[in-house]
């Protein structure tokens, strides 16, 4: 038995809470701490594990949240991302805060189990890209007129 505690070891301290870039969300004063871990998650998953350039948080004072700025990479434009725990509604008013700005928006779902879905939102209807690959007729029409026949 070692040290003044009588054996006993003490839990390490919870690095999330003292990280640069947690420290600096929460200076930004958001009351939704849950949103706020998300948010950190998300810059967890640009910086370290996709590698996005100029990762930097935001505080939108209207929306209550904290807002991720970051490029994929150099000289792309630059992208909004809005990390939301799974379990937070979003509304069509929030989703247009957040496409005001100015800048392309990603929407990242935070799951409890920290997955994260990424999707990305426009303003208005996108026209989709046409699908990729040899693809071969594979008779399904004959077929469905041989069962109309019957």
């Amino acid at each position: 038995m070692s040290g003044a505690s009588g054996g006993q070891k003490r839990p390490p301290p919870n690095w999330i809470l003292q990280h640069p870039a947690y420290q600096q969300m929460k200076d930004l004063q958001i009351e939704d701490s849950a949103q706020v871990h998300a948010a950190f998650l998300v810059y967890m998953d640009l910086t370290e594990v996709r590698r996005w350039k100029e990762v930097s948080c935001v505080k939108s004072s209207e929306l209550q949240v904290v807002l991720l700025e970051a490029r994929e990479k150099e000289g792309a434009p630059t992208l909004t991302i809005l990390p939301l725990p799974a379990h937070q509604s979003v509304t069509h008013k929030s989703i247009r805060h957040v496409l005001d700005r100015g800048f392309p928006v990603l929407l990242c779902a935070v799951a409890a189990d920290s997955t994260l879905v990424y999707q990305r939102m426009t303003d208005g209807l996108v026209t989709p890209d046409p699908p990729v690959g040899p693809f071969q007729d594979m008779g399904r029409r004959q077929h469905r007129k041989r069962r109309q026949q019957r």
